[in-house]
């Protein structure tokens, strides 16, 4: 399992989003990028953070940065999902779990003593350079989106300055 941390290279990846367009990391080269990594469609703490990324899409925007929440769904559950609850943001599909291998995500969970394999929720915000400029571990996500955007928003301003 890999450990990424600030200030190393983002691994790059294609994966397909929600309509089946191939979304490369290397195409946004050159503006920030925030990925979150989320477990499954359409369950409740998926659906707050999909919905909060949504809600504050327009202000990552207008900051240059990209937003895309990553889990091991299908492209058609992708699909679905957005439709359901209306949501803005892009979801990429990594069924073959090899993205979120790279990003260490993909990780022995537990519940009520059962060990499974599963992805552990966490963002990762990408600089324009494609080095990790900031992670965020185990989200809980009230809050979450935000401190995302806080963070994009010092982001903009240290390679302006």
């Amino acid at each position: 399992m890999t450990n990424l941390q600030k200030g190393d290279t983002a691994p790059v990846f294609t994966l397909p989003d929600e309509n089946g367009k191939e979304q490369s990391l290397s195409t946004w080269q050159g503006q920030p990028v925030v990925l979150y990594f989320y477990p499954k469609d359409d369950t409740s703490g998926c659906t707050v953070e999909a919905t909060d990324f949504s809600a504050l899409l327009p202000e990552f925007e207008t900051l240059g940065v990209k937003v895309f929440g990553i889990s091991p769904d299908s492209v058609r559950k992708h699909t679905k999902f957005r439709e359901k609850h209306n949501l803005a943001v892009n979801l990429l599909a990594d069924e073959e779990k090899a993205v979120v291998s790279a990003y260490g995500v993909w990780v022995e969970k537990s519940m009520y003593g059962r060990k499974y394999m599963g992805v552990e929720r966490t963002t990762f915000l990408i600089d324009r350079t494609g080095k990790i400029a900031g992670v965020w571990h185990k989200v809980k996500i009230p809050g979450h989106a935000e401190a995302v955007l806080q963070a994009a928003k010092t982001l903009e301003n240290s390679s302006s300055s």
